[in-house]
């Protein structure tokens, strides 16, 4: 299961409604930061989700309105005198971009709060046992952008009426046929295949920053329960997006039915637009899309 908490769900312009882009993902005891735009330390507070286990953030792209953040919220933390070591996940464009930030305000390597910086490329980013971080490249106004791809295994379970047919006493038995290991009753063996069912529970989450284009992203995108992806703009403007390297709702929305999303989710919402338009054009084409508003928290 993943929870999202979107803490800023703006452009580049943030209004009184929509803050700079922010999103907090929970699964499994922990907490992630993707992105951190101007404001996300109040967001947090206001939202109720706080500063606990937040020692992760991942960040799409180096733009100000995803990084500006960075800067107050390590600062609350240190005078909290938090522990944790904060680990900055970027690419390495990125992450330049920070640390020149964070040293020109503390000096170089003296940051309010223990922090590593790690370096992006294609593939996973965290094995967190319960559930996977992946990242991928994105094409968005010659940055070096990653969007990420967090999945829950899918996980086979004991089926009751098979181990009662097959006479499994409850208790320690039970724990090692759910652990993939055969076991012994006083007249046979019983193997895990055959008690337990098929896969099911598996969760894929896929979040995606400023993008100006969907070419190659299908594969790392196909099938997930949900997508969350910018539409900064509406078809009518489609040239002005591909000037400055956005998409539009209705790309956005095709993109979603053409690899097969469960859901939609449009953030980074422009101020000229009224919510109703974006949604409109988006769901003419993908019917279950939804707009991210400040404070939304959704749980796949």
């Amino acid at each position: 299961m993943f929870a999202l908490t979107f803490l800023g769900t703006s452009a580049s312009v943030p209004s009184a409604e929509r803050n700079h882009p922010a999103l907090l993902v929970e699964a499994a005891g922990k907490r992630i930061l993707v992105d951190c735009g101007e404001g996300t330390q109040r967001q947090l507070l206001r939202s109720g989700a706080g500063f606990r286990r937040l020692d992760r953030i991942l960040l799409t792209h180096a733009h100000l309105d995803h990084v500006l953040g960075i800067p107050g919220l390590f600062s609350t933390l240190g005078l909290r005198q938090s522990s944790d070591m904060m680990t900055i996940h970027g690419g390495q464009g990125t992450l330049d971009i920070v640390i020149r930030m964070l040293a020109g305000l503390w000096g170089a390597g003296r940051a309010p709060i223990a922090v590593e910086f790690a370096a992006l490329t294609e593939g996973q980013v965290i094995d967190a046992g319960d559930f996977t971080v992946d990242s991928f490249p994105v094409r968005h106004r010659d940055t070096d952008s990653f969007g990420f791809i967090f999945k829950s295994p899918a996980r086979r379970h004991l089926q009751p009426d098979r181990l009662a047919a097959l006479g499994v006493p409850d208790g320690p038995l039970r724990g090692e046929l759910a652990a993939g290991r055969p076991i012994v009753l006083t007249d046979r063996t019983i193997d895990p295949e055959d008690v337990l069912g098929p896969p099911s529970g598996g969760k894929k989450l896929v979040v995606i920053g400023d993008t100006e284009t969907t070419d190659g992203l299908s594969q790392y995108v196909a099938d997930a329960d949900m997508m969350v992806i910018e539409a900064t703009f509406l078809d009518r403007d489609a040239p002005t997006a591909r000037n400055y390297g956005h998409l539009t709702a209705a790309e956005a929305a095709s993109f979603a039915a053409a690899s097969n999303v469960g859901r939609l989710v449009l953030t980074h919402m422009s101020g000229r637009y009224a919510d109703e338009e974006i949604l409109a054009e988006a769901t003419r084409i993908f019917p279950n899309t939804r707009i991210a508003a400040d404070f939304d928290r959704l749980v796949i």
